[in-house]
């Protein structure tokens, strides 16, 4: 009888029973489809290798005949040794089995085995994991050359799930549905679901292997995109967006009152927005800029339009500093036009909070810069049109959600300074469309990077004190603000300690961190900026958003404990004035990939290089810091091994959205499987 996999309990296959249902569920596999579609994590290659050019702790897998008693060793409650000789080919080697002394009454001499585990080439030994007989009744065992390997749960064994999966194999394989159309699967030469299940599960060899790989990559991606796609053209028209009809001649005055020329990048940019916004569809747009590159001016020529043809602008950041720092800007741009901007943080006085609330509510606000306090249930605004959100993955799906919900349908505006790999931007942002300013100002030199060892800080300090000298200030970052038991990190306060006793009152020297109340931080960073502490130190508070162009270096102690981006986001604090600015970094890396990093920082300034590098080194789920970033989950692709399938998905989920392929039958099971995908994801099915 045919069934729907989807809806089928796993607890209805013969053999899995509530018990077995209970210890599947902890893997997330409550239906048949689910059981079908976990997947390997990894395979063992069960084909013999040849022991004389097999290198030295690896795994490998023998043949050979026992050629002496096994025999224990006891040494403690349930610990034990097996150990018995083997005859491979012309060596004799000895086999060792921990724990497993009922083995012994299994294992006879003259019989020929196959044997899994670490070679020891110095004492010619095997540390084993498992073994098969070769002849008899585990002939089928032994004639696995891959065998799979799946993620357990506790209280459930390899063996006991893979009898499970097989019953479940046997009884269903037939009737797995195949999602992609057959137009798909001959254009790219794709195996169909039915081989590509079996060749996930039972590989037959790697060959096999690499065309169920290859299919189900294509497939997750594909089914990834269309849903991105989808949600893009449901967004554009069903969002009943506003159309902003600026002053074309105002906007141009604005923008020719700036103190200094936009860049080719920023004018196309400026233009892509801008296009949006007097369009009827609603914009949600992504703009990229590596640190440096103005942003934050073309958010000011958003926010104009805005302003000028009647509504309101919000602008949400992650934290108080990068509020404060937008809000000095964007006050020194849009005032002279006339146009109001006030500030909103969790720090606000109530008094100075309920003025604002009043004059957002009544429409003599024009602009609000703040935290997640812009999104609090009492804060009305009375026209607001564009949204600008500043670093928006630091921010939840629902704080963003919330943001876009305080006006009626206002254009939406995300701006990040972590570049992002052109892969993360398809996948994490896929449903938006994406603006890259891809351009320094002119004038901007690069940043010369060095990397220095501990014992180097001397040298280092030497430099500072040049730079000081010369009239210039010097940023000094440590990973941490209290000293850790666990962690043997410089932490902020010891740093600034031996500062001040390296140079002694000749030097100001200040200290910046998360802990410091709003005023605080305000005061620190205002004598930073007037040029009263020519030395601070501090955490990583100043990652973003602060633009004080007479700093001129900046030193990362403990630099390894950083990701690359983060690294990238530090050095962008200096080099913001017409000096030479240097970024050291400080660290005794312990790991390749430690030491590979600093090097990558020495040898490039251009943050998109640097992003697609680290994306490379640690991988699409931790690129952000963390996990509610956007990045899905894939089963079987990788965003870096596979990104030109990615584009490749993305560029056919395009078309099969436009040309509404989803209406003819061939795609039916397709548009099936995507409107699923979406009505879980918006809460209407579980």
């Amino acid at each position: 009888m045919k069934v729907d996999l989807a809806n089928a309990p796993i607890k209805f296959v013969k053999g899995i029973g509530p018990s077995a249902a209970e210890k599947l569920e902890r893997l997330h596999i409550e239906t048949v489809a689910d059981m079908l579609g976990y997947f390997p994590f990894r395979y063992e290659n069960n084909e013999s290798v040849d022991l004389s050019q097999a290198a030295h702790d690896t795994r490998v897998n023998v043949i050979g005949e026992i050629v002496t008693p096994a025999m224990v060793a006891y040494f403690g409650p349930k610990r034990n040794r097996l150990t018995f000789k083997l005859k491979v080919d012309h060596l004799v080697v000895q086999i060792t089995f921990f724990n497993q002394a009922y083995l012994k009454s299994k294992l006879n001499v003259g019989e020929q085995i196959r044997v899994s585990g670490k070679w020891d080439r110095a004492r010619q030994a095997i540390s084993a994991s498992k073994y098969f007989l070769v002849s008899g009744s585990e002939t089928e065992s032994d004639e696995k050359k891959l065998e799979s390997v799946y993620h357990m749960t506790e209280g459930l064994k390899q063996s006991q799930f893979q009898k499970w999966l097989k019953t479940t194999w046997e009884a269903y394989h037939e009737q797995i549905p195949e999602l992609l159309p057959e137009s798909l699967r001959q254009h790219y030469q794709l195996i169909d679901s039915h081989d590509a299940y079996e060749a996930i599960h039972y590989p037959t060899d790697p060959g096999v292997l690499l065309q169920a790989r290859r299919r189900y990559t294509y497939e997750e991606l594909l089914l990834f995109q269309l849903k991105m796609q989808l949600m893009r053209q449901r967004d554009k028209e069903q969002s009943g967006g506003i159309s902003i009809q600026y002053d074309v001649q105002e906007l141009r005055r604005y923008i020719a009152s700036l103190p200094f020329e936009l860049t080719g990048a920023q004018k196309r940019v400026v233009n892509e927005i801008c296009g949006d916004m007097r369009s009827v569809t609603h914009m949600n747009r992504l703009l990229q800029g590596d640190v440096g590159s103005g942003k934050t001016v073309v958010a000011s020529i958003a926010m104009f339009s805005a302003i000028n043809a009647g509504f309101q602008a919000a602008l949400m950041v992650p934290t108080e500093i990068l509020a404060e720092q937008h809000f000095a800007e964007l006050t020194r741009l849009l005032t002279p036009f006339n146009i109001s901007v006030a500030l909103l943080t969790g720090s606000t006085k109530k008094k100075d909070r309920v003025q604002l609330h009043e004059q957002l509510a009544n429409g003599s606000l024009d602009v609000l810069i703040g935290t997640h306090a812009l999104i609090q249930e009492d804060v009305v605004y009375h026209r607001l049109g564009l949204v600008v959100t500043d670093e928006q993955h630091r921010f939840g799906v629902n704080q963003r959600r919330a943001f876009r919900e305080k006006g009626e349908q206002p254009d939406v505006l995300f701006m990040t300074a972590t570049p992002i790999p052109r892969t993360l931007a398809i996948t994490a942002f896929g449903e938006m469309d994406v603006s890259v300013i891809n351009e320094l100002p002119a004038g901007r030199k690069p940043i010369v990077t060095q990397w220095f060892k501990h014992e180097q800080m001397p040298d280092v300090l030497a430099f500072t004190r040049n730079e000081i000298a010369s009239g210039r200030q010097i940023y000094m970052v440590a990973p941490l603000i209290e000293e850790s038991e666990n962690m043997d990190l410089q932490n902020a306060f010891d740093l600034h300690q031996q500062m001040q006793q390296y140079f002694g009152d000749k030097i100001p020297i200040g200290l910046m961190h998360g802990r410091l109340k709003s005023a605080e931080k305000e005061a620190v960073m205002q004598a930073f900026e007037a040029g009263d502490i020519k030395m601070l130190v501090t955490t990583t508070v100043i990652e973003v958003g602060v633009n004080v162009p007479n700093a001129s270096t900046m030193i990362i102690y403990d630099a390894e404990r950083f990701g690359l981006s983060q690294l990238h986001q530090l050095r962008g604090r200096v080099g913001r004035g017409g000096y030479q600015s240097y970024c050291y970094l400080v660290a005794d890396p312990k790991t390749d990939n430690g030491k590979e990093r600093m090097q990558i920082m020495c040898e490039s300034n251009d943050g998109f290089v640097i992003s697609q590098r680290d994306l490379e080194l640690r991988g699409a789920g931790d690129f952000f810091g963390n996990k509610q970033s956007g990045i899905p989950q894939f089963k079987v692709a990788d965003l870096v091994e596979d990104y030109r399938v990615l584009e490749v998905a993305r560029d056919d989920a395009m078309a099969i959205v436009k040309e509404k392929r989803f209406k003819t039958k061939e795609y039916q099971a397709l548009a099936a499987a995507v409107e699923h995908q979406l009505a879980v994801e918006a809460g209407q099915l579980d």
